[in-house]
């Protein structure tokens, strides 16, 4: 049993598996810098402020905080658009650049192989 986890372990598959979520992990402070300190501040030039969690009501005693959810919001909807257009547009870009291979022309039959398709044809299926 030890031996089939050590193989497991070990294979590739698991390796490339550690390191995706290690680099996921690094990437997603990038993401996050991204919106926190750049992104964010800008959305929030109209109103002043860089979050809206100040942003409350006051129902009976409880308060409500909209404003933080709302940044929360904000700060998803930012960053599933820096990982749109800074990871999959030049993504996909690349990969249509690296995918195009030249198209070969297929020749197709010639006129004497056609003739002598609906030759046999004939012969096969007479009138």
């Amino acid at each position: 049993m030890l031996q089939e986890f050590k193989a497991f372990v070990v294979k590739g598959d698991v390796l490339m598996l550690a390191v995706g979520f290690i680099m996921g992990l690094a990437f997603q402070a990038v993401v996050a810098s991204l919106v926190d300190n750049v992104l964010m501040p800008i959305i929030a030039i109209p109103f002043g402020q860089p979050t809206f969690d100040e942003l409350t009501v006051t129902i009976n005693n409880s308060i409500i905080g909209y404003g933080s959810f709302l940044t929360t919001v904000v700060t998803f909807l930012l960053t599933a658009v820096a990982v749109f257009f800074f990871i999959v547009k030049p993504y996909n870009a690349y990969q249509d650049r690296v995918g195009e291979k030249p198209k070969e022309e297929v020749a197709g039959p010639t006129e004497i192989e056609l003739l002598a398709q609906i030759r046999d044809s004939l012969r096969r299926h007479p009138a």
